[in-house]
C-alpha cells in the first residue's frame, strides 16, 4: 500500500513541476495549494532532497525546485525514495535473505510478476504524463 508520504511526495513534485519557471518556489506556496501542512511537508522534503528529487535554497528568493525535467521523473523513482522498497513480500525485498523455502515455494512466482507489474507500471508514468492529463477548471495544483 502507498503511504500519505509517497501520495503527497508525488502531489508535491507535481505542483513544483506544473510552477516551475526556474526559480525556487516557497514551500507555503506549496502546502496552500496542496491543502497539506507545512509541517508535514517539511517531514517529506529531507528524503526528496536527499534522493537528488529536488533542490533547495534558504533565505529570500529561496525555496524548492526540481532538479531535471519532469519527463525524467517516474512515479517509481519518487515512489521507491519515499517509500522504500515497496515489495509485496518480504522475501523480494532489496537485501533480504534468500528464503530457504524459495526452491519449493509455489506462490514465489505470482509474488515476483506482481512486484515485476507493479515497478513496470509506475516506471512507465512521469510528472510530465500527470501534468498532460485534462482536469477540470477547479482543479487546484
Amino acid at each position: 500500500m502507498i503511504s500519505t508520504r509517497g501520495r503527497y511526495s508525488l502531489r508535491i513534485l507535481l505542483d513544483l513541476a506544473e510552477h516551475n519557471t526556474g526559480d525556487y518556489i516557497p514551500l507555503k506556496d506549496v502546502a496552500f495549494r496542496q491543502e497539506i501542512s507545512l509541517k508535514y511537508i517539511e517531514r517529506i522534503l529531507p528524503v526528496l532532497k536527499e534522493s537528488g528529487l529536488i533542490d533547495s535554497q534558504h533565505g529570500k528568493g529561496g525555496g524548492y525546485r526540481l532538479t531535471k525535467d519532469p519527463d525524467n521523473y517516474t512515479l517509481w523513482e519518487i515512489l521507491n525514495a519515499t517509500e522504500g522498497d515497496l515489495a509485496p513480500v518480504a522475501c523480494l525485498k532489496n537485501g533480504s535473505k534468500p528464503c530457504d523455502r524459495a526452491a519449493e515455494c509455489r506462490t514465489l512466482p505470482v509474488w515476483e510478476n506482481y512486484y515485476k507489474l507493479t515497478i513496470d507500471y509506475f516506471s512507465g508514468i512521469t510528472l510530465a504524463d500527470l501534468m498532460k492529463q485534462k482536469l477540470p477548471d477547479n482543479y487546484v495544483i
